[in-house]
């Protein structure tokens, strides 16, 4: 998968110049691989082009220019890139309401352990999650959290092939499962290069 570099991203006025022009297309990109599980969470596949476009709007609503600031950016946020023989997504309990977010957060302690993805003929993959810092207290979880599907290569032929793979929660306040939709799907596979 791509390594963002210091010199693979745009300058600041070169970024500045295009960010208008292709807002449209990268929030379609992203709506492509984001995949709503139940009422309350949105997990956000991300790759190359999704990280990039964030360390690209952090640099520019920072005013990040100088080689360490841009460092920074790119070692934040490299992790969440896949490299091959992965999935990774940014997770969201999204509960509007502040009185109903905080009674649910303190009901779904370890939600972010019980994420899988079913292969068709191959089972589930439960997220590694979190692996950055540890984003829960006794009293509550957090509302983002950040997951990683590690596949075998079997798992992984599975998806190429067209097995049905599907995304779901099992945890005991929290249970719901969908089929990734094909066109989710067919972006996800590109993750696999």
């Amino acid at each position: 998968m791509g390594i963002i570099t210091p010199d693979s991203l745009l300058t600041l006025e070169a970024y500045s110049k295009i960010r208008k022009s292709t807002r449209k297309e990268a929030i379609a990109h992203r709506w492509r691989r984001t995949v709503r599980l139940g009422e309350h969470i949105s997990v956000q596949f991300e790759d190359e082009q999704t990280i990039r476009r964030q360390i690209q709007e952090m640099l520019y609503i920072e005013r990040i220019f100088d080689e360490e600031g841009i460092q920074d950016e790119i070692d934040a946020y490299q992790p969440l890139v896949p490299d091959g023989t992965n999935w990774k997504a940014t997770m969201l309990l999204e509960y509007p309401d502040i009185e109903q977010r905080k009674r649910e957060l303190a009901r779904l302690i370890d939600i972010e352990d019980r994420m899988y993805i079913e292969i068709e003929g191959h089972g589930r993959v439960y997220a590694i999650a979190d692996e950055d810092l540890e984003r829960e207290t006794p009293e509550k979880t957090s509302s983002v959290h950040f997951l990683r599907f590690e596949f075998d290569e079997a798992q992984r032929a599975a998806i190429r092939e067209g097995a049905s793979v599907t995304l779901g929660c099992d945890h005991p306040n929290y249970t719901a499962s969908t089929t990734i939709p094909p066109e989710t799907l067919a972006s996800l596979i590109n993750d696999f290069r």
